[in-house]
């Protein structure tokens, strides 16, 4: 369930993931409309004010070179005229020479004549040829402007026309893709650079979805590689994050440092890399390879175009640590080997101290019981003395005691012992 606070009462409520992502998508489509009219307005207007802004410059280029071109014609003729008007002002004395001539000979004056005419009208001839050809120059030089110029035309049309095709992409991309679409985009496109090199440069990588969400979280995908001893070389948990162009709200990458950590965390990573196209206009962002470790440990952000290289970074400084690695490994296990002989002989040390211990409580008691039993048996002794001193007084007794001396003062014992030593 999301919490949602509405922007006028401030009264939160929840909602569940499909009323959230139903109302999510409204919000973006809305936008997306709005910012895709602007767009297109705005396209429309640079077409517009490119096209003019070039039929003017080719008008303006066009009108120079003709005013150029009429320039250079203009004084071409006028130089043609001054000198054909010379040359005729020239022959035309040169005829009054030769009418001086006439009356001399009729002959030598039609001659004359003859040949002065046909000088005049080849030189004439000579100079229209060349007018003729300044005229074709003109055009020609008119024809190749015009077509540079219809080039320039086709080559902004084609600029608009990609503008137009992109802006239509645009489009078509809002009507195909989800936002999760969206994401997977991004994931896939990361998934397919790695899987490019997986089996040249990262022969012993494992490199695979995150899956596991048991902790309630979970990344895109984790990165590990082992050396051939199975020792652990890197670990790097990816997390993929891409927006659409119609999206209401737009997030920051930082809103996903603090779960990506954990994540990394969770999963036992070393390294934590957020691949972002989010904030695309940011130039911290959009600068490289962005450290971002004052904030969490061992985390970096990066555009897609350095997935690969973040990477191979990554892991070369890991490759070149290992051999440091494998020293402290070895003087820390010297170190623990050390520990265990010390634990092991302070062991032996409380051990025997115990057991010495426990032995001489135990043997102390033990002549303690001893003196007591020695005790016990002087006493035995002692009455073992007595008893004997008893029946020696109790021997002595039994050989003093006689029949006699029994009977004496018992007629009645008496009269029986006598029966039993003369019987009838």
């Amino acid at each position: 369930m999301n919490e949602i606070i509405c922007p006028n009462c401030k009264k939160a409520f929840k909602i569940d993931e499909a009323g959230f992502a139903d109302i999510l998508k409204q919000v973006r489509d809305h936008q997306f409309e709005e910012e895709l009219v602007t767009r297109l307005a705005l396209a429309e207007k640079e077409k517009e004010g490119a096209v003019k802004l070039a039929e003017a410059n080719v008008r303006n280029s066009m009108q120079n070179e003709l005013a150029a071109k009429e320039k250079e014609l203009t004084e071409l003729r006028a130089k043609n005229e001054l000198e054909l008007a010379q040359k005729l002002s020239q022959k035309e004395a040169e005829l009054l020479q030769l009418k001086a001539r006439i009356d001399n000979s009729e002959v030598e004056k039609r001659l004359a004549i003859t040949e002065a005419t046909q000088k005049i009208e080849r030189e004439r001839d000579e100079l229209a040829n060349a007018i003729v050809l300044k005229d074709a120059e003109k055009q020609v030089l008119e024809k190749s402007l015009v077509e540079k110029y219809a080039a320039e035309l086709k080559e902004k049309d084609a600029i608009i026309k990609h503008k137009d095709e992109e802006i239509a992409l645009r489009k078509d991309m809002k009507l195909k893709l989800s936002t999760k679409m969206v994401g997977e985009t991004l994931e896939q496109h990361c998934e397919t650079e790695f899987n490019k090199l997986r089996a040249t440069a990262f022969q012993r990588a494992y490199f695979e979805k995150d899956n596991d969400s048991r902790s309630g979280s979970k990344g895109d995908f984790i990165y590990r590689e082992n050396d051939e001893g199975g020792n652990e070389i890197i670990s790097i948990m990816f997390e993929m994050k891409n927006e659409g162009d119609g999206t209401a709200s737009k997030k920051k990458n930082e809103d996903f440092l603090r779960e990506l950590d954990k994540d990394r965390i969770e999963k036992k990573c070393e390294y934590a890399v957020l691949v972002s196209l989010l904030e695309a206009d940011s130039e911290y962002y959009n600068s490289g390879i962005v450290d971002v470790s004052h904030k969490f440990p061992k985390m970096y952000v990066v555009r897609p175009q350095f997935f690969i290289p973040i990477i191979t970074l990554l892991r070369n400084a890991a490759m070149n640590s290992m051999q440091y690695k494998s020293e402290l490994a070895l003087v820390r296990n010297q170190n623990i080997d050390i520990t265990n002989f010390e634990e092991k002989i302070n062991k032996f040390k409380e051990g025997f101290a115990k057991n010495y211990f426990s032995a001489s409580s135990h043997f102390q008691k033990a002549i303690e019981e001893i003196d007591k039993s020695i005790a016990r048996m002087q006493k035995v002794k002692e009455e073992l003395a007595s008893s004997e001193n008893q029946l020696r007084l109790a021997n002595q007794k039994a050989d003093d005691l006689t029949i006699k001396k029994l009977t004496h003062g018992n007629p009645t014992m008496k009269a029986k012992f006598d029966e039993l030593k003369n019987p009838e």
